[in-house]
């Protein structure tokens, strides 16, 4: 990550270790340090003494401008295999992703996530994900998979949400993510239409927890409770439609504006319609 030692890693390749040591691609090892973990991001941050003659930093790139189709290449140690390089493309992208149970219970969500075909394996946690230049679009974190082994679907944490964390995690240690304690159902025109919503896309606030920043701030939940795709969901709550002027459709719209563009003790503007009116919540 820069000069003075600091390797990026995944959170849950090192939340279960006490020692640590970083292999370096000429083969040295060094004993390294954990400086800061963040399981919200799925990253970790590692320092060690010092780096091998000739290493250097690799270059983030901006994420928010990776495309679907561009070339896409992971490095990593599946199955043991050291140095081990993959190419494929990039498939996917805005996608939100739920990992595993932390060793606290809680569960992290991890917004824009970057998709690849790139071949991603057990192994290749905490690896970068390239572009063709050898910038940094993300740091493989997960593959979707029935049988353990990759089937053409992985994932990266991008590398906009390296950049803004992984200093922070230097720090101080860990990072904290804005959070405004609300359940969500994306609304589409299907399901606006059984419930007679007022609006046809936006994020259905289903419930707001109590001595949160939602409540505080007087977003509402539903109480009216009714069927919809074998479920059972509360549909007269808040509706969002928009953040700061910017306009909301779904939950993982939501999630990564509060990720990418907000911190923790900032005012944000809520625009939502409440039973047919719009109106603004600070």
């Amino acid at each position: 990550f820069d000069d003075q030692g600091h390797i990026v890693t995944n959170n849950h390749v090192v939340e279960d270790g006490n020692s640590f040591q970083v292999r370096f691609a000429d083969g040295s090892v060094a004993e390294g340090t954990l400086v800061g973990t963040d399981p919200g991001s799925d990253l970790a941050v590692i320092k060690v003494d010092q780096l091998p003659a000739g290493t250097a930093p690799l270059t983030l790139a901006d994420s928010s401008k990776v495309l679907v189709g561009q070339t896409a290449v992971a490095i990593g140690n599946p199955f043991g295999l050291q140095n081990t390089l993959t190419v494929g493309v990039v498939s996917g992208v805005g996608r939100s992703l739920t990992g595993p149970a932390s060793r606290s219970g809680g569960r992290f969500r991890i917004p824009n996530v970057i998709q690849t075909d790139a071949a991603i394996n057990p192994g290749n946690s905490g690896g970068p994900l390239l572009n063709v230049r050898g910038e940094v679009i993300g740091v493989n974190t997960a593959i979707r998979t029935e049988t353990g082994t990759f089937e053409g679907v992985g994932y990266a944490v991008p590398s906009n949400a390296v950049a803004r964390i992984v200093p922070v995690l230097i720090s101080e240690g860990s990072y904290r993510h804005p959070w405004m304690g609300i359940g969500m159902q994306d609304v589409d025109p299907l399901l606006a239409k059984r419930f007679n919503l007022a609006v046809r896309q936006g994020v259905l606030v289903t419930e707001v927890q109590p001595e949160s920043p939602a409540n505080k701030a007087g977003l509402r939940g539903g109480t009216q409770i009714g069927d919809y795709a074998g479920g059972r969901i509360p549909y007269d709550g808040d509706i969002v439609v928009a953040i700061n002027g910017i306009q909301i459709f779904t939950a993982d719209d939501l999630v990564s504006y509060l990720e990418l563009n907000a911190s923790v003790g900032d005012t944000i503007e809520m625009t939502i319609n409440r039973q047919g009116e719009e109106q603004r919540i600070n």
